[in-house]
């Protein structure tokens, strides 16, 4: 790894890798807030001030900022997640400190003009009725809604139409000026990039970035919940997820989590996949998943089915839950750093998915983890640790149900409470495989 971290006196962080053989540069700015840090009123201006970022500068029209990029071939974006915000850009090396211009120019002379805002809003209120148009996008909402009861980290990033219709240039600038500070602003670039040349144009650039909040950022410790969330809609399948509580960044169980994740619906070979969709036929999209947040988690299972096969999924879907705590081949585990070891390498074939990853690295531990680490820290994780972590997770814990579309058929949460228990309930059975 050619990776070179220099912390500015300002406070603001600069990481690069040289990657030589490359003629691109993917570079970026990483801000540690996103959606958890709104107040009750914000609602969905984190990621109103990611598109408002684009919409015009003291120096530069909206405009004039997509027409420099796209002049030299470059290509902008951004996104916004629970936790962060990153705004982004792939071009040329020479085009290098082109790009750390206008970055600079959106994120610190972005004027927030109101005509601007009145059209971005309708773009965002489009956004969100295409999103409520999307069942396998609302189900998670909903059991992020539920699981999180109450909590920013349980809202949609989207916001509501209420909310986005109430938003003033002020109170954008007001959430600008709380979070996007050097402590916890973050620029990486990966590719063909000078460090030392890169670090001198982001100091002069980002020289203006406060160093302070004007008010102290609060984030609300979470509290998973739990619960049950149902939808029927007129639609020919039904999208469900059951979860729990994961495990957060931090915590020891975060990999063995992920492995756990892998093997019981993370590809093909998982066994959710082979014995829900293959051998018995019950849904065209199964999988499972798990993700960190930085002070808890969510370990989910998403299918996809008609609703008619809702009776026989669900328990077999929670059979295999149990028999994950029961045993784990250390094959399965092997595959599945395998398949971990492959993805990390060839993320880092690409510059744009290695600068993300170091951005988030950076944000998580405060420093970049080579692979070499976290394939160590895979291999500490032992068949015996991961079925008592599956045990943990299913069955300590309240589970949280989601489901939208035809769901009539689905059994009441007393009785999948009761199927996690491992009591007998006539509305759980299912066909044995033999």
């Amino acid at each position: 790894m050619n990776v070179e971290c220099t912390r500015l006196p300002s406070g603001l962080t600069v990481v690069t890798e040289k990657m030589p053989h490359l003629e691109s540069v993917a570079l970026g700015v990483w801000v540690k807030s996103g959606s958890r840090d709104e107040t009750q009123d914000e609602h969905g201006i984190a990621h109103l001030l990611e598109h408002m970022a684009f919409k015009g500068t003291k120096r530069r029209t909206a405009r004039q900022i997509a027409e420099e990029i796209e002049n030299v071939g470059g290509e902008l974006n951004a996104a916004t997640s629970t936790e962060t915000t990153s705004y982004y850009a792939r071009v040329l090396k020479d085009d290098v400190p082109l790009a750390v211009d206008i970055l600079a120019d959106i994120l610190t002379e972005s004027v927030f003009d109101d005509e601007e805002l009145i059209r971005e809003k309708h773009v965002i209120l489009q956004e969100i009725g295409a999103a409520c148009d999307t069942p396998d996008d609302v189900v998670f909402d909903r059991f992020a809604e539920t699981a999180f009861f109450d909590q920013t980290l349980g809202r949609c990033i989207l916001g509501t139409p209420e909310t986005v219709e109430s938003f003033t240039s002020d109170q954008i600038r007001a959430y600008l000026a709380r979070n996007y500070t050097t402590d916890r602003m973050f620029v990486v670039a990966a590719g063909a990039v000078d460090h030392d040349s890169f670090v001198r144009q982001v100091a002069e650039r980002f020289a203006s970035v406060p160093t302070k909040p004007t008010i102290s950022p609060i984030v609300t410790p979470a509290r998973y919940t739990g619960g049950d969330v149902r939808e029927t809609r007129d639609l020919m399948d039904t999208q469900l997820l059951l979860g729990f509580e994961g495990r957060a960044y931090h915590m020891r169980d975060f990999y063995a989590s992920q492995i756990l994740a892998n093997i019981l619906g993370g590809g093909m070979s998982s066994r959710l996949f082979q014995e829900v969709r293959e051998f018995r036929g019950l849904c065209y999209s199964v999988y499972a998943f798990h993700w960190g947040f930085s002070d808890t988690g969510i370990f989910g299972i998403h299918a996809a089915t008609g609703g008619d096969n809702l009776p026989e999924l669900v328990p077999v879907i929670i059979q295999e839950l149990h028999k994950s705590a029961e045993k784990i081949e250390q094959q399965e585990i092997n595959r599945s750093r395998a398949q971990i070891r492959a993805q990390l390498l060839m993320g880092q074939e690409s510059p744009a998915a290695r600068a993300g990853q170091i951005a988030r690295q950076m944000m998580l531990y405060g420093r970049s983890i080579s692979n070499t680490e976290l394939m160590e820290r895979l291999e500490g994780i032992t068949v015996d640790r991961l079925t008592d972590l599956a045990g943990r997770l299913f069955f300590e814990g309240a589970p949280t149900i989601s489901a939208i579309g035809p769901v009539e058929k689905l059994a009441p949460m007393s009785d999948i409470v009761d199927a996690l228990a491992g009591i007998n309930n006539p509305s759980m059975k299912t066909a044995a495989r033999f």
